[in-house]
C-alpha cells in the first residue's frame, strides 16, 4: 500500500478529521466524481473517451462517442493557431494528442459499424 502525504488548510484539516479512518474511500469517491463530472451532456472529454475506450464497450456505446463541446473549442482552438502559424510546442503536443484519440475513435467506430453489419 502507497503513502501519500498532503497539505492542506486548518479549516479542510479539521472537515476531515472524523473521516480520517475514511479517508481513502473519500478519494475514491471524489476522483469517481470528479471523472463522471468530466463529462457533459454534449459528450465526453478526452480523459473520457479514453476510460469508454479501455472498458471494451459495446459497438453501439463506440458509435455514440461524442466530444464534449469544451473539447470541440479547444481543438478548434488549437486548429486555428496551427492554421496562423502561432501554435506553442506545448499547444501542439496538445494538439498531436486529441488528434490521435480521434483517430482511434475513428477507428473504433468504423470496427463497431463492422460488427453490427455483420450481427444484422
Amino acid at each position: 500500500m502507497a503513502h501519500i502525504t498532503l497539505q492542506l488548510s486548518d479549516n479542510l484539516a479539521e472537515r476531515l478529521a472524523p473521516f480520517r479512518d475514511r479517508l481513502p474511500e473519500l478519494l475514491e469517491r471524489g476522483l469517481r466524481d470528479l471523472l463522471n463530472d468530466s463529462r457533459t451532456e454534449n459528450g465526453l472529454d478526452a480523459e473520457a473517451i479514453i476510460a469508454l475506450l479501455a472498458r471494451q464497450p459495446t459497438p453501439e456505446q463506440i458509435l455514440g462517442i461524442q466530444p464534449s463541446a469544451t473539447l470541440q473549442s479547444r481543438v478548434s482552438e488549437l486548429l486555428a493557431a496551427s492554421k496562423a502559424g502561432t501554435l506553442a510546442s506545448k499547444e501542439e503536443a496538445e494538439l498531436e494528442r486529441y488528434l490521435t484519440i480521434e483517430h482511434l475513435v475513428r477507428l473504433a467506430k468504423a470496427h463497431a459499424y463492422g460488427q453490427l453489419q455483420k450481427s444484422a
